[in-house]
């Protein structure tokens, strides 16, 4: 894999088209880089340059405008008339460009104000504080990318990506910014790609454009019929994806004050609908819990909904309801019946099963937990 992914080769690996490699070990000595997202303010520019100065590193700051650099320049310079400002861009001539680049690299400038042509293989190690003006600009690739010209000693190294106070982002641009400050640990590259392909989406993965069947069938039902076909020419039988409706009479929305952003949540559903085993539920709760703190009871639902699609999928059941104080569990037609589903209603008072597979369990006066159905899932499997 290129050290800049690109979203559609990434998923054409997933897909099993393409092989894969991930080298996820970091030089020796190698600090992650710490990443901030921060409103641009004078003070924090002036503060960053001089802490970096005063250790006797030098800056990096982007200012993605060939039209607008020279007077921003000149602002930098006064306010920190301190540093020694050099500016580069793709329209200097090659012998200003060279001549900024040597001052810079020989340690005759403190900082290099650059567009994003910096992002193209710069190795200075004693460059490590990053300034981004307007990074709600850049493409999640050119934000990585950037962020790697710092960190590249042992030293630890400091990237600050600006946008406007008081500017209202995009979604896609809050989406960035949020995957840039999130994966900022070391090896983080394959994350920032699997995330960048989420955000852009992966457009015809067999062809040029960004569009196609794709469009018509939605990513996952393309991805899964990619897959069915990869499996067929490799002469294995197709992975059956068996889902399970479920219908509990439960709350199961996150609410908005834990999680306000709309993108997150929907993120948090897909990779709990995900889960397939309990140290994979285990793991993504604890994380959430990491991350935004204490979870509300809403939480705690959706991972007992959670458990009882795990259990059901295993089961050979294809839903799972309440209705008229009775649990309805609707077998798979598809699957074989279980020998150990005469055992498993024996232990529940007024189970029935009626000839179309679908099994009646009555509610008792307190209501049975959901802990119980899976249980008598489990039982059916043969696990309990």
């Amino acid at each position: 894999m290129s050290a800049t992914p690109i979203p559609r080769t990434l998923n054409l690996s997933f897909s099993g088209l393409r092989d894969i490699s991930i080298i996820e070990t970091p030089p020796r000595d190698r600090q992650a880089v710490e990443t901030s997202v921060i409103e641009f303010s004078e003070e924090l520019v002036r503060e960053a340059i001089l802490y970096e100065k005063e250790r006797g590193g030098q800056v990096y700051f982007v200012h993605n405008r060939v039209r607008s650099i020279g007077a921003f320049a000149d602002w930098v310079r006064r306010i920190v008339p301190e540093a020694r400002v050099v500016v580069a861009h793709g329209q200097m001539s090659e012998r200003h460009l060279e001549s900024a680049m040597r001052a810079f690299l020989e340690g005759e400038a403190d900082v290099l104000l650059a567009t994003a042509i910096i992002e193209n293989g710069l190795d200075i190690p004693n460059a490590n504080t990053l300034l981004v003006n307007r990074a709600d600009r850049f493409g999640l690739a050119q934000l990585y990318q950037l962020r790697g010209r710092v960190g590249r000693s042992e030293r630890l190294a400091f990237a600050y990506f600006l946008v406007p106070p008081g500017l209202t982002l995009t979604p896609t641009a809050r989406a960035r910014l949020s995957a840039i400050q999130e994966f900022c640990e070391l090896g983080a590259g394959f994350r920032i790609a699997a995330r960048d392909l989420e955000i852009r989406g992966a457009g015809n993965l067999l062809g040029a454009e960004q569009h196609g069947f794709l469009e018509a069938v939605g990513f996952e039902t393309y991805c899964q019929l990619l897959e069915e076909a990869v499996a067929e020419l490799e002469g294995r039988p197709p992975t059956v994806h068996r889902e399970v409706e479920l219908r509990l009479g439960m709350d199961l929305q996150l609410p908005e004050r834990y999680l306000p952003e709309p993108l997150l949540r929907l993120s948090f559903y897909k990779r709990l609908a995900a889960c397939d085993d309990e140290e994979g539920l285990s793991a993504l709760l604890e994380e959430m819990a990491d991350r935004y703190g204490p979870a509300p009871p809403q939480v705690e639902d959706l991972a007992r909904a959670q458990r009882v699609r795990m259990a059901a999928r295993r089961a050979g059941v294809a839903s799972v309801k309440r209705r008229a104080r009775k649990w309805r569990l609707g077998l798979d037609p598809t699957t074989s019946p279980s020998l150990n589903l005469g055992e498993a209603l024996t232990g529940w008072s007024g189970a029935q099963v009626s000839p179309e597979g679908e099994i009646t369990l009555p509610i008792g006066d307190n209501g049975p937990e959901l802990e119980r159905v899976v249980r008598f899932l489990k039982q059916i499997k043969g696990q309990e």
